[in-house]
């Protein structure tokens, strides 16, 4: 396991993730970066907490926008593999950097 320093909304953040996994875990970081401080600016003057809570809402959001869309996508049709193949690595990676930042081992 490697550790990464991160920064989110501000503040460095030591997490694990699988050796090889560091860049990805970097371009991940900064994603979540951009939405707290997205939802800084939208909310005011707001604790870490909630900047992060409204942070994760806006990520869930654009998931499960992406998720219906594949979704109606997938009902057009058939099933599209490639597609699936595809949301099955996205829900892997969203585990291990779950993991990462609960610091705990990933459950795959």
């Amino acid at each position: 396991m490697a550790e990464v320093a991160i920064e989110i909304a501000g503040r460095t953040h030591k997490v694990m993730c699988r050796d090889g996994e560091e860049a990805h875990l970097r371009r991940m970081a900064l994603i979540v970066d951009g939405k707290a401080r997205e939802a800084g600016r939208g909310l005011g003057t707001v604790n870490e907490t909630r900047q992060l809570l409204f942070a994760a809402l806006l990520l869930a959001d654009e998931l499960a926008d992406l998720r219906d869309t594949a979704a109606a996508a997938g009902s057009g049709g058939g099933s599209d593999v490639a597609l699936a193949e595809t949301l099955e690595r996205l829900a892997g990676r969203l585990e291990t950097l779950r993991a990462g930042l609960e610091g705990v081992a990933p459950t795959s």
